[in-house]
């Protein structure tokens, strides 16, 4: 099967983040944005994973065909690459829906500019949102991931496995593969 990951990623983009998307967009070409987004994944993942990308219109746009259900893409800085099952995980997540029970994978072998560990909609660092910036790291997503029992701390220490997003539907393992930048 198929997968059209474009649009669980669309509003994902859309979502509090499209003016710094495009703005982001607009400053690399199509070749040096897929570069850029496979840099998220290992090179065994990346040579078969699609790329999407946003046009100035707020719409996804396939930069290149997949052949192995891995979709990478570039959200505002973030560098992700992302298998169906987490793909549905953040797309419900972006939606504020159920997410899929599914076990999913995503590599974000570039670390992250970070993110609240509480509040999976913030959209910036506040003093009571937990900002935490992780190194490289693996994604898993999931019910099953609740069950690997890393702490569930506001405040972990980002060089070992964590929950982020701990107590919500959209908690996931955070397990770092490797030091911040």
């Amino acid at each position: 099967m198929r997968y059209r990951c474009w649009s669980f990623t669309a509003s994902a983009l859309i979502l509090g983040m499209l003016g710094m998307a495009l703005a982001q967009q607009k400053s690399s070409s199509d070749s040096e944005y897929i570069t850029q987004a496979l840099s998220a994944a290992p090179e065994s993942v990346a040579k078969e994973a699609a790329v999407v990308r946003m046009d100035d219109k707020g719409n996804m746009k396939t930069l290149r065909e997949g052949k192995n259900g891995f979709t990478c893409m570039i959200i505002v800085k973030d560098r992700m690459c992302s298998d169906a099952n987490s793909m549905q995980f953040f797309h419900a997540m972006m939606t504020h829906a159920a997410p899929t029970d599914k076990v999913g994978m995503s590599y974000m072998l570039q670390g992250d500019n970070g993110a609240s560990n509480t509040d999976p909609y913030a959209t910036g660092k506040t003093a009571t949102n937990h900002w935490i910036v992780t190194g490289p790291h693996i994604m898993i997503t999931g019910t099953a991931a609740k069950s690997l029992g890393y702490t569930e701390a506001k405040d972990p220490d980002p060089a070992k496995p964590y929950m982020m997003w701990a107590g919500t539907p959209y908690e996931h393992a955070m397990i770092p593969v490797g030091p911040v930048k």
